[in-house]
């Protein structure tokens, strides 16, 4: 089987065309000599199967960041039949160098210059023909977002496929050296072949910037559009989510409750009771997950989250951080394990390690899924954004209060550079594929942890043989006992605590392990809630969730990007110390102060 790869600067749409051209068949997997996870997928072109792979955004193929690395590391140990180079239409003077690498390997690439439809609206006319016969290689103008020549660049790319002759691995090791002549050479091209106006004017963004990024605002605004994501949130997916339980209701009372006169009491309650009303209970919060990543993927897609890094890089800078820092916070809105691996793209390892203490306090989807269920139940629906809000607001504390405490002595002097993206409209086909991915990954995930959690809970709460299930004398029961203690101060029952215990292995098990415990769910389950914790409780509980350790899958993520079981176990007992001492400072004081 032939392979592809996509290679180009970051930001330049590679994963758009990724997407456009394999769809949404993508797989993650490791190639040799690549340590890290890499985007892959089987597709046809031509009538024949191949296989594409999407590489780390670069800007040197003689760079020392880790992605850079890992691109290099790829091409050094994997047969490539085929480069597809992206670059931005409007940045050919800075991607060309890159480009001209590829082409001195003699790997005869095909140039895609993507984002052609904003360079017409710059007044950049690009003569693609020209540069192509000076490079020797083929030149498609494309707009991946919305499809622009995508037919033109496949028949490109299936021609030079079949008549260039791929190079070696072992080849190409021999030729990646440095040239100083590339960047010249890339320079001479410009002027040759690209035609641009002398003043670059993007009026409607620069009228927008003048507010959304104004000194005194922006961060404002910024967090005011947040409120307003987590707001539509509620309000249109509370009924997609009583749908949702409704027709799962309806499912067990047709389906399910017939077998309790068939099946021993114990099998019932295991498979229905348990692992069922577990995993339905967090199946019915799917559709909130997916209207927040859909509407992130707007919010992204818009080139607004270049803007927080910008709004935030002056913060950031003074807790010993830059704006991508800021940027993988709220990667971690998603899941933490993603954002740590994307700080790879800090060269200084003071500046990695540094990111990696303060990612795991982003509020992922599996805690969110948590504080919706715990809000839903105990607060109002006027109340519950703003609660929601409030958290958010914790966490970006936490990891200000983290980068504050280490910031000294993990000192970084390297410079933050942030081209801003014009503004652009979302194109559906994106939001539903960024969409989409983060929701593949949340419920590949959900699927196989709450499945085990639920199991492992029920097991706890209903032996050893002879105890009342859910009652005193159970294995939950002596965990709880155990920890009480510790949690009583922070105002955590017993039950709430062996959820805590087993929320450690992932958050997305808390709610399957509460309905696996008490045998509940729906308005049942809500009702129970309200006699295990008040409003006061609920934040408390919801604060130690969001702020005491992390899943293991992002434990094992940090052992393996900083190599060093002493960072990670500082990590651990940083973020389990913070969470007592808020969780308390809050719940005592609320106390004190009647509440």
């Amino acid at each position: 089987m032939k392979r592809i790869a996509i290679v180009g600067m970051p930001n330049t749409g590679k994963s758009t065309f990724f997407n456009r051209l394999t769809g949404s068949s993508s797989r993650v997997g490791n190639w040799p000599g690549v340590t890290v996870e890499l985007l892959g997928a089987h597709t046809i072109l031509g009538g024949e199967a191949v296989e594409v792979v999407d590489l780390p955004g670069i800007y040197d193929l003689h760079g020392f960041s880790d992605d850079e690395q890992v691109v290099r590391s790829f091409l050094e140990n994997n047969a490539v039949d085929q480069v597809v180079m992206i670059l931005n239409a409007s940045q050919l003077d800075h991607q060309l160098p890159l480009a001209l690498q590829i082409h001195k390997l003699g790997m005869q690439p095909v140039l895609l210059v993507n984002m052609i439809d904003e360079a017409d609206q710059l007044g950049i006319r690009i003569d693609a023909e020209s540069l192509s016969a000076s490079l020797n290689c083929p030149v498609v103008l494309i707009s991946a977002r919305n499809g622009t020549g995508m037919t033109a660049a496949t028949d490109a790319l299936l021609e030079n496929m079949q008549s260039v002759t791929p190079v070696q691995p072992s080849e190409l090791k021999a030729h990646l050296h440095a040239d100083d002549e590339i960047v010249s050479h890339a320079e001479l091209l410009v002027s040759q072949h690209v035609s641009s106006p002398s003043l670059l004017v993007r009026k409607m963004t620069e009228r927008i910037d003048r507010v959304l990024l104004h000194p005194v605002l922006g961060l404002p605004l910024f967090f005011l559009a947040m409120f307003l994501v987590f707001q539509t949130v509620y309000t249109l997916g509370a009924p997609l989510q009583e749908a949702v339980a409704w027709l799962l209701e309806l499912f067990r009372g047709w389906a399910l409750d017939p077998l309790a006169n068939v099946l021993p009491a114990s099998v019932f309650g295991f498979l229905v009771n348990g692992l069922y009303d577990g995993v339905g209970t967090v199946a019915s919060f799917v559709p909130v997950i997916i209207l927040f990543f859909f509407l992130m993927a707007i919010v992204e897609d818009s080139g607004y989250l270049a803007r927080a890094a910008y709004l935030t890089d002056a913060l950031m800078a003074r807790l010993g951080l830059d704006g991508r820092g800021f940027v993988m916070l709220l990667m971690g809105f998603g899941c933490n394990v993603p954002a740590l691996m994307g700080t790879r793209v800090m060269r200084s390892r003071s500046l990695r390690l540094l990111s990696m203490l303060v990612i795991p306090f982003s509020l992922c989807s599996a805690r969110l899924q948590v504080f919706i269920f715990i809000t839903t139940a105990l607060f109002t629906p006027k109340q519950a954004p703003y609660i929601l809000f409030f958290m958010y607001l914790a966490s970006f504390a936490a990891a200000f209060l983290t980068a504050l405490v280490f910031g000294r002595r993990l000192k970084s002097d390297e410079p933050f550079v942030l081209e801003l993206p014009p503004y652009r409209k979302p194109v559906l086909f994106q939001v539903l594929m960024r969409g989409w991915h983060e929701i593949s990954h949340f419920l590949r995930r959900a699927s196989t942890f709450i499945i085990t959690g639920v199991i492992l809970v029920w097991w706890l709460t209903h032996y050893p043989e002879g105890s009342t299930p859910g009652g005193a004398g159970t294995y939950a029961s002596m965990m709880g006992d155990w920890m009480k203690p510790v949690l009583d101060p922070i105002g955590i029952s017993s039950i709430m605590s062996v959820v805590l215990l087993i929320g450690f292995v992932a958050k997305e098990i808390v709610i399957g392990a509460i309905v696996a415990m008490t045998g509940l769910e729906g308005a049942a389950l809500n009702s129970y809630m309200t006699t295990q914790m008040d409003g006061i409780q609920a934040i408390s509980f919801m604060l130690f969730i969001l702020l005491y350790t992390p899943c293991l899958s992002t434990l094992a993520t940090q052992l393996g990007e900083s190599r060093s079981w002493k960072f990670t176990g500082v990590s651990l007992a940083w973020s389990l110390g913070l969470a007592w001492v808020v969780s308390f400072c809050f719940y005592q004081g609320a106390r004190a102060l009647g509440y």
